[in-house]
C-alpha cells in the first residue's frame, strides 16, 4: 500500500540527480587538477622581483613587470571604449526600442553573430582596420580597440537583460512621481541593472585577459616596458603562449605567468562581486 502512493519518477529523478552530480564532480575535478598543476609548477617562481622586473633571455629569466603593465594598459583601453558604448547600447535596446521591433531584432542578431566570430578573425579585422587603415600600427591602442570589439557583444547583451529584469512597476512609479525618463534610467534602473552590467564585464574581461590570437595581430610581441599607448606591448596570454611554444626551457616561467593570469581573473571577479553588492545596497538605501 505504501509503494502505491510513492511519487512517480522517483527513480528517474534520482538517476538524473546522480548523473548531473557526476558530471559536475568530473568538471570540478578536471579544473582542480589543472589548477593544482599550475600552482605546483608556478608558485615557486613568483616573488617580488618576478612581478617587478622585465623579462630577460626571452623570458627564461627576469620577471613580468613590463608584461603586467602592457596587459593592464590593453585592458584599460578595452574597458574605456566598451563600457560607455555597451551601457548606452543596452539602454537603447532595453528601454527605447520595442522588444520585437525590427531595429532591435537586427541589432541583437548582429551582436549574437559578432559574439560567435572566432578571435582569429577579429584579430585580422583589427590588424586591417586599426593597425593599417587608421595607421596605429602594432600598438597597445590597437590591441585594446580590437578587444573591445570582442567584449561589446557580451557586455551589451548581459546589461540589456539586467535592464529587462527590472520590474515595470519601478518605471511606472518613477513616471508617477514626475521623474524624467533620464532620471528614471539614472536613479532607478541603472542601480538595479548594475549586476547584469558587472556580469557582462566580468565575462568580457575574462575573455579579454585570456585572448591571444587577436592580440598577436594587433598589440604585438615586444616585451619591453611601453612608454605610450602607441608602443607595442606583449600581453600576459601572449607571454604564456610564447614561453610554452617558442622558448625552449620556458615551461616553468609559463606556469608562473599562467598562475598570475588565474589570480588576476579571480581578483577581478571578487572585486566585481563586491562592487555589485555595494552599489545595489546603496541604491536600495538611497531610494
Amino acid at each position: 500500500m505504501a509503494n502505491r502512493h510513492r511519487p512517480r519518477g522517483t527513480w528517474s529523478d534520482r538517476l538524473a540527480t546522480l548523473l548531473f552530480s557526476c558530471i559536475a564532480l568530473g568538471i570540478t575535478t578536471l579544473f582542480l587538477g589543472i589548477l593544482v598543476k599550475i600552482v605546483w609548477n608556478g608558485a615557486a617562481q613568483i616573488d617580488i622581483d618576478y612581478l617587478l622586473s622585465a623579462p630577460q633571455d626571452a623570458g627564461r629569466a627576469g620577471g613580468i613587470g613590463s608584461i603586467l603593465v602592457s596587459t593592464g594598459l590593453i585592458l584599460a583601453v578595452c574597458l574605456a571604449v566598451s563600457v560607455p558604448l555597451g551601457l548606452g547600447s543596452a539602454m537603447l535596446l532595453a528601454e527605447l526600442c520595442l522588444a520585437n521591433g525590427r531595429f532591435g531584432c537586427a541589432v541583437r542578431g548582429s551582436l549574437d553573430l559578432l559574439a560567435g566570430v572566432p578571435s582569429i578573425v577579429i584579430g585580422l579585422f583589427g590588424n586591417a582596420f586599426f593597425c593599417v587603415t587608421l595607421g596605429l600600427g602594432f600598438s597597445i591602442l590597437s590591441g585594446g580597440l580590437t578587444l573591445s570589439c570582442m567584449v561589446l557583444p557580451i557586455l551589451i547583451r548581459a546589461t540589456e537583460e539586467g535592464f529587462r529584469a527590472v520590474p515595470d512597476e519601478i518605471r511606472l512609479g518613477g513616471a508617477a512621481l514626475g521623474l524624467s525618463r533620464g532620471a528614471v534610467l539614472r536613479r532607478l534602473l541603472l542601480p538595479l541593472a548594475l549586476p547584469g552590467l558587472l556580469v557582462g564585464l566580468v565575462l568580457g574581461v575574462g575573455r579579454a585577459l585570456a585572448e591571444t590570437a587577436a592580440l598577436i595581430f594587433t598589440s604585438g610581441y615586444v616585451d619591453r616596458m611601453p612608454s605610450s599607448l602607441l608602443d607595442s606591448g606583449r600581453s600576459l596570454s601572449i607571454h604564456i603562449y610564447d614561453l610554452s611554444m617558442n622558448v625552449p626551457g620556458g615551461d616553468q616561467r609559463a606556469y608562473a605567468a599562467a598562475l598570475m593570469l588565474i589570480v588576476s581573473l579571480v581578483l577581478i571577479n571578487r572585486i566585481a562581486s563586491w562592487a555589485s553588492r555595494r552599489a545595489l545596497s546603496q541604491g536600495i538605501v538611497n531610494r
